[in-house]
């Protein structure tokens, strides 16, 4: 395919290295980050947006100079902390380069050149389009979700459109609202007197601050930063009855010579658990295990020992007799550093009488009109949502009485603040925008006023935690309540000052963008008019963000529906035109669903085709890490007429991700670039496709690892770029005349991959390749992909079939004691030398007459492959080195071959942490026996071969 004039510097080269640093550190990046202002779920990092976007519009460079020069350039812009001088500078160079691709003569002004038009048709959480604006672009948002759609208003438009004094204003009313709230229903969290408990027990009262125990003055005032409950059941056993709660830790304070936790201890007489404070300088000196609660959902009873599994549970949740019980009280104290605790009995007399509270509730709605959010949970089974089952049904069951009066209280102080602003003569639209950011505030109140918040006990933590920890909402045993009314973590005073740092941060970053809410699927924009669509698609199955935004939505619709009744009059948000593989939509029929979304992904592109210019630029940012996935989007794009002509991977994560953990996660988004294709004649999958692919896999996985990309990025990354020999095609055949399916093509890029992973590793040709048998090839790669991390079946699969080898089934590489490869559930791990080298006859040939059999865990007669014997060798090497010469004299292996798999094992394939170099004391224990095995090579393996040669 010949290059196109109009060559843009993200077909060329973006210096990915130094760009996936800033975009992994900017998740630490707290102060103006958008991602303060409203949670969205899955944002792409600014940086990594702004790398899209200016290299999407810059012109690639002609010479290397000039391609070092501008690698330089976004290595300088691709910082949080870019300067204007620097802005300014790449806003002129996207100038520069759309005055030429208008034709534009070299001497017009920059300021009489039209600025490029750019749109993100999923704009979610605003990253993208807020990094058009900040570059000087025209833009263009567009989402279907409404709650997607306020976020943009106050990211995109109100900050640009008033400026600072928007701030001003905000924080005016915020705090007005805060006040009036706070005159309403402070008596809910009221301060306590230490004299007033101390005087319960009959004595001074000792009390826990900051882990040391202190005497307190009576005098002393507590003030309340986190209620901490535990829901409870009744023991099933008849003789017994007493509420067992379902807590699952009870820890306070975990720090070096401070820790706290709660001691749960049965009162047989009342039927129940108290708790009380326990404080120890080290973990083993509290005398149990904090940790020691339920576990899965299952739990005992305090008192008499049953057992109460996770289905009991749901029984009763079902019927309504799940209750809750106060455990501890986190609070300040006035004059005094850190934390004070008291057990549940010390404050009870404290937390309002449920009926109050209900009689209140009440009383506001009448007032006000509004409703407590009885709208219904999603069907479960809906992806993320655990909690129905335990009788969880409406998003109001969500929240204690409590919770929900604070809320609705703010709620109609909000629309009071507008009626106030509307009395006192502010523009329109002014207010509107104000109290858009107050509908914000009480949705960040929110988000950590639910029964699904956690208490994080490190004292680097703020205490109470978001509800969305994760893009879910799993059922809790345990949950933090914090006091929205005071000026701790999770209070309308500690959210409002968040939300002014992004408006002030955003106040001079641009003309306003055209936000506008509806599908992607019929986009209100003229054809063939925008210069770049750049975008983070909805990924499968990754994300329900409909569903989830339903949280968010149904306290917008309180405070602020009356402003925006076109996007907050519905029920719930709109789910029908959501693209998203969900088969609850869809009678619970995954093929159903699967078809659905690529169904509405296509006809997304089709739209995009539609917009973009002839010769306009399209970049899907994509994090998917399954073939079903994938394949979904190749076709929707390669249907729509596009072709991929590059993809980039970019690691937008912190380095504290899940690679830190027992799992495997993908660190990049893939940024594929693609053109609109023009027509062409059907491709030749023998002739044309496969000979353009095996060049780009090759050159792909040299640059990139040149670049520091490796393990399962290094693969995804060349699995996208090898799929512009396959989409500029409309279509592609075999050479029987069948159609060559996208899935069927990335069965063959991932061939290709991985030969080319292979000859890198190994150091060796395709023939050197070639010869090593394919269990051992599939070792490799798993070990150079993962590490020592288990995986998910479904992406170890689709590497196994790469190599050619199956992992289930009957002689498959999980089958026996001794396979190569682990299986637990839905998860596959590599088994090491240590998992599998005891085996005596592992990797040998035995001989019976005049036959030949190979002993491996699969059986005799199946083929002995290097990596048993390898195994087997390192394993006799630790424990019986005397026993290596009959090893080698029964297996015979080729000793080039070994040695090359074992340098490969001890060299990249299995550093813990791609991309990194390891000292001695990070390598595996297989790394390390290795070096071992490798330093004594000769003395252990070719001489005793040699000899036994002889």
């Amino acid at each position: 395919m010949p290059l196109r004039e109009d060559r843009r510097l993200i077909e060329d080269f973006i210096p990915i290295r130094e760009i996936s640093v800033q975009a992994a550190r900017e998740k630490s990046i707290r102060k103006g980050h958008i991602s303060t202002l409203h949670l969205w779920w899955a944002r792409r990092p600014l940086v990594a947006a702004r790398a899209a976007v200016f290299a999407a519009l810059v012109a690639a460079p002609e010479t290397s100079q000039k391609r070092t020069a501008l690698s330089k350039a976004m290595i300088d812009l691709c910082k949080w902390e870019a300067g204007e001088d620097t802005l300014k500078k790449a806003r002129r160079q996207i100038l520069e380069a759309q005055r030429d691709r208008l034709g534009l003569p070299s001497d017009t002004p920059l300021k009489d050149v039209p600025p490029p038009k750019v749109l993100d048709m999923f704009a979610g959480g605003g990253a993208i389009p807020l990094e058009s604006l900040r570059l000087g672009c025209e833009t263009y948002a567009v989402d279907l979700n409404p709650v997607a759609h306020i976020i943009q208003l106050c990211t995109l438009v109100y900050p640009q459109k008033y400026g600072k004094k928007l701030a001003d204003e905000v924080e005016k009313w915020g705090n007005w609202v805060i006040e009036q709230v706070r005159e309403e229903i402070g008596d809910l969290y009221p301060p306590i007197k230490v004299g007033e408990v101390a005087g319960k027990q009959s004595e001074q009262l000792s009390l826990l601050v900051s882990g040391k125990p202190k005497q307190l003055k009576l005098a002393n005032e507590l003030t309340s930063v986190a209620y901490l409950w535990t829901r409870t059941v009744k023991c099933p056993n008849p003789a017994c009855g007493a509420q067992v709660p379902l807590v699952r830790q009870t820890w306070l304070c975990k720090k070096k010579d401070k820790y706290v936790a709660l001691k749960t201890i049965p009162n047989h007489e009342t039927k129940r658990v108290e708790f009380d404070v326990v404080e120890s300088k080290t973990e083993r000196g509290l005398g149990f295990d904090p940790a020691a609660g339920s576990s899965r959902g299952n739990s005992t009873c305090r008192h008499c020992g049953a057992t109460l599994d996770v289905k009991y549970i749901k029984k009763e949740g079902v019927a309504g007799r799940i209750n809750q019980q106060p455990m501890a009280l986190v609070c300040t104290t006035t004059g005094e550093k850190g934390k004070t605790y008291l057990a549940g009995k010390q404050f009870d007399s404290y937390i309002p009488n449920e009926s109050q509270l209900q009689e209140r509730l009440s009383k506001l709605c009448e007032e006000t009109k509004l409703t407590i959010p009885a709208e219904p949970l999603p069907e479960y089974g809906t992806l993320g949502f655990r909690v129905q089952p335990y009788g969880l049904l409406k998003w109001a069951d969500l929240f204690t009485s409590r919770q929900l009066l604070a809320l609705m209280t703010f709620a109609k102080w909000v629309r009071l603040a507008h009626q106030k602003m509307e009395q006192k003569g502010y523009e329109e639209e002014l207010g509107k925008a104000i109290t858009t950011y107050l509908g914000l505030m009480l949705n960040r109140v929110a988000d950590r006023a639910s029964t699904l918040c956690t208490y994080d006990p490190n004292p680097t933590a703020s205490g109470v935690n978001h509800t969305f920890v994760r893009q879910a909402l799993p059922m809790l045993w345990d949950f933090a309540e914090g006091c929205p009314t005071g000026i701790t973590s999770g209070s309308a005073s500690n959210s409002l000052p968040w939300i002014l740092n992004v408006i002030k941060q955003e106040a001079n970053c641009g003309e306003p963008a055209i936000c506008k809410r509806g599908s992607s699927m019929a986009l209100p924009i003229e054809s063939e008019s925008l210069d770049a669509v750049i975008t983070d698609p909805p990924y499968f199955d990754s994300v329900p963000y409909a569903d989830l935004s339903d949280f968010f939505y149904i306290w917008l619709k309180r405070s602020i529906g009356h402003l925006y009744p076109e996007h907050l009059s519905g029920q719930l948000t709109p789910k029908k035109n959501e693209a998203i593989m969900e088969p609850i939509r869809h009678d619970r029929d995954k093929k159903k669903a699967a078809k659905a979304y690529e169904d509405m992904m296509h006809q997304a592109f089709c739209e995009g085709s539609r917009v973009l210019k002839a010769e306009g630029m399209m970049v899907v940012v994509y994090a998917h890490k399954t073939t079903a996935g994938w394949s979904t989007l190749i076709d929707s794009l390669r249907r729509a007429g596009f072709t991929i002509t590059e993809a980039w991977p970019l690691d937008t994560e912190m380095g504290t991700r899940l690679r830190a953990t027992n799992s495997a996660a993908l660190a990049s988004s893939i940024f594929l670039v693609a053109r609109k294709r023009k027509d062409g004649p059907v491709g030749d999958y023998a002739t044309d496709v496969k000979p353009e692919l095996s060049q780009i896999v090759r050159e792909r996985v040299t640059t990139l690892m040149a670049e520091g990309v490796s393990g399962a990025d290094l693969v995804i990354a060349c699995i996208g770029a090898g799929l512009r020999a396959y989409t500029q095609y409309e279509r592609v055949e075999l050479p029987n005349g069948d159609e060559l399916d996208a899935n069927s093509f990335l069965s063959e890029v991932q061939k290709e991959v991985v030969e080319a992973v292979l000859t890198s590793v190994m150091q060796c040709d395709r023939r050197g390749v070639s010869l090593v048998d394919k269990p051992t090839q599939y070792y490799i790669m798993g070990r150079y992909e993962y590490g020592e991390l288990a995986v998910e079946f479904d992406e170890a699969n689709t590497l196994a079939k790469g190599v050619g080898v199956e992992l289930d089934g009957v002689g498959g590489l999980t089958d026996s004691k001794l396979a190569l490869v682990k299986k637990v559930k839905s998860t596959i791990q590599l088994n090491d030398y240590s998992d599998r080298g005891a085996f005596e006859g592992l990797g040998i040939q035995r001989t019976e007459g005049r036959q030949t059999f190979n002993v491996t865990p699969q059986g005799i007669g199946a083929a002995p492959t290097l990596i048993d014997v390898l195994h087997r060798l390192l394993w006799l090497a630790d424990h019986k080195p005397s026993e290596i010469p009959m090893l080698l004299s029964l297996a015979q292996p080729d000793a080039t071959q070994l040695r090359l798999v074992a340098q490969a094992l001890a060299g990249r394939a299995l550093t813990p942490e791609p991309g990194q170099e390891t000292t001695t004391a990070q390598r595996t224990k297989e790394q390390a026996a290795i070096d071992t095995l490798l330093a004594s090579w000769k003395r252990l393996v070719e001489d005793n071969l040699f000899t036994q040669s002889r």
